[in-house]
């Protein structure tokens, strides 16, 4: 079986009609949205719900009981008023059994954009292997699709090199035929020049540049690692991540 894999460089280039055809989905958000999921559900919280803004967040929320859920979200990099910002780190004390009711700017945009997929799962460097290694257990020839959600429309690098990680575990593991696009074998070129460098990498892209200037150096350095998690977030009934 050939193993077929396309890459699109930011989230406005998600065609759901095109996703809706026997593709998978493999969304990047480095800094920080697919990270912040990877680490919560790592963390223990029960699931991450994705929504597209602050509004959309607190109509989720409506019908929830008051301790069940936590709400995390930026937007424009700012954090949102009254909602816990999306930091692994910070949350890691506040998301024990919780449901995470997340908003970004970017990830979780392309994530729900991304929902008419067979499967869409949540990928960062700090989980790319287990992503890679279950879609494989279960192929059966579908196109993956690695998704860069990029910057309100805008190419981010740190996605890049995220997205060439994960085609690169999937070449390893899959050891057969193989096709990549021209955009997936150029990522999958960048990590193989730059892979032992994700942190530097993370630090001089322009989102972690601007982390940076706001003190987030510890955070950049935890994302910045690779395939330390295990569990795999994947999107349930188009509408929450949960770890399986």
């Amino acid at each position: 079986m050939l193993l077929k894999v396309h890459l699109l460089l930011k989230k406005e280039d998600i065609d759901k009609q095109k996703m809706a055809d026997n593709k998978i989905a493999v969304v990047f958000d480095v800094l920080l949205a697919t990270s912040t999921i990877a680490s919560a559900l790592e963390f223990g919280a029960k699931e991450v719900i994705p929504v597209l803004d602050g509004k959309a967040a607190e109509q989720e929320a409506a019908g929830m009981e008051n301790d069940s859920f936590v709400l995390v979200g930026e937007y424009q990099g700012k954090t949102i008023d009254g909602f816990l910002s999306p930091n692994p780190l910070e949350l890691k004390e506040k998301i024990g059994g919780k449901s995470v009711i997340l908003s970004t700017t970017n990830g979780t945009v392309a994530l729900r954009n991304s929902a008419d997929a067979n499967a869409v799962y949540a990928a960062s460097l700090l989980n790319c292997e287990a992503v890679a290694n279950h879609i494989l257990k279960e192929y059966q020839g579908e196109t993956i699709v690695v998704v860069c959600s990029g910057s309100s429309n805008e190419f981010n690098v740190e996605d890049f090199h995220g997205a060439g990680c994960f085609i690169d575990c999937l070449i390893k593991q899959f050891g057969d035929e193989f096709f990549l696009t021209d955009s997936a074998y150029a990522a999958y070129s960048f990590y193989h020049g730059h892979n032992q460098n994700s942190d530097d990498i993370l630090k001089a892209s322009r989102v972690g540049r601007m982390l940076s200037n706001h003190g987030f150096d510890k955070e950049i350095e935890f994302v910045s690692q690779q395939n330390i998690f295990n569990k795999v977030p994947m999107l349930i009934d188009k509408k929450r991540i949960i770890a399986i």
